[in-house]
């Protein structure tokens, strides 16, 4: 018997997240891991009048790309994947790692090289995406490794994201819209500001925000979700920052990540773990050694840390910055093959100011 809240999540993604309409081409996009949810999504698709396309990978497919695959296989782009960032009106993406360490071996030069080679798909992605003509969703299906990583059972953790994710709610498909206004309020204050000052124990960091266009996260791309985001100006980055959490990326894991910044660059970067992977990616393209998005978490229903971006990032009391590609929506013009996310935590001795005044203290908003 299929989990009812596999059900009530794939209505969210489709009714309310991507607003599938009759006659929009819907690209669902997983691993057969996830089968429960994905085909609940088809189904949902479907009754929407949408036109479904599955594009499933199998769980091993990822580890055994990089093992095998020659130069030619790096850089090639799959016909299917130029036309889905191109065309597809609907991309709904579901995570369903069933091992979180399958790629741990992977060559990070063969990553980076299939991660440039496969740049256009972003930019065609992330542009339609600014001009309204393509919706996006991503989400996790629960598994072994993503409870694992988060230290906690298969069946605590199916309860922990899917409240997150709000399918408990007696509506589950508007419980997003109605839970906006506050990520909303927030936006409208920090919009139109220029200076944003973070500290916390290892962090003291400006940011310039002048000009740009903060964008307020309550379930239309990422489920979970909660957070407001810009793309601070790319060479007005100063000081440096310690990120609290692991960050993951392609597969592989590094910790106690710290960068210093000048003129918007990071001049130095430090992991206590994977750090020659993290400047293997850093050297990716000259992009990469700038900041493509600050985010604010706002969900104070994500109180833990899983190892998993899509909900630690949306930790109510966190920033997260992101390497890399902006999102043009938000005014950035940050150019990178990279997108990378990493959390820094103030809930103990951390502030936000934002033109002198306080926006939150030890991870509370005070405004």
């Amino acid at each position: 018997m299929r989990d009812q809240r596999a059900e009530k999540l794939a209505a969210i993604l489709v009714q309310y997240s991507t607003k599938v309409q009759p006659g929009d081409v819907c690209v669902i996009q997983s691993t057969t891991t996830a089968e429960p949810l994905v085909q609940a999504v088809y189904e949902e698709v479907l009754r929407a009048g949408g036109l479904p396309i599955m594009q499933l990978s199998t769980e091993g497919a990822g580890a055994a790309f990089y093992e095998l695959a020659s130069d030619v296989q790096l850089d090639w782009i799959p016909p299917t994947a130029t036309w889905t960032a191109e065309n597809a009106d609907v991309r709904i993406a579901i995570m369903a790692d069933a091992n979180s360490r399958d790629l741990s071996q992977a060559d990070p030069s063969k990553q980076q090289r299939a991660s440039r080679a496969r740049k256009p798909l972003m930019d065609a992605s992330m542009k339609r995406s600014a001009a309204g003509e393509y919706r996006w969703s991503l989400t996790l299906f629960p598994t072994h490794a993503y409870a694992s990583e988060a230290g906690m059972s298969l069946a605590r953790y199916e309860d922990f994201f899917y409240a997150a994710c709000l399918v408990g709610d007696d509506d589950p498909v508007t419980a997003w819209q109605r839970q906006s206004d506050e990520v909303k309020r927030l936006t409208e204050w920090i919009q139109g500001k220029e200076e944003v000052h973070i500290t916390a124990p290892g962090t003291d960091i400006k940011l310039n925000v002048a000009g740009r266009t903060f964008i307020p996260c309550f379930g239309s791309h990422n489920m979970p979700d909660g957070e407001f985001f810009t793309g601070p100006v790319e060479d007005s980055v100063e000081g440096e920052v310690a990120f609290s959490f692991p960050a993951t990326y392609a597969g592989r894991e590094v910790g106690g990540v710290r960068f210093r910044f000048e003129g918007g660059k990071i001049v130095d970067a430090t992991a206590e773990q994977g750090e020659e992977f993290l400047h293997e990616v850093l050297d990716t393209d000259e992009g990469a050694r700038r900041l493509g998005e600050l985010g604010i978490g706002t969900n104070y229903g994500i109180t833990t840390g899983t190892k998993e971006i899509l909900l630690d990032e949306k930790i109510g009391g966190t920033i997260h910055m992101a390497i890399g590609m902006s999102y043009p929506e938000s005014g950035g013009v940050n150019d990178s093959a990279v997108h990378w996310d990493m959390v820094c935590d103030l809930r103990q001795g951390g502030s936000i100011t934002v033109d002198g005044v306080e926006l939150q203290r030890d991870g509370k908003f005070t405004v």
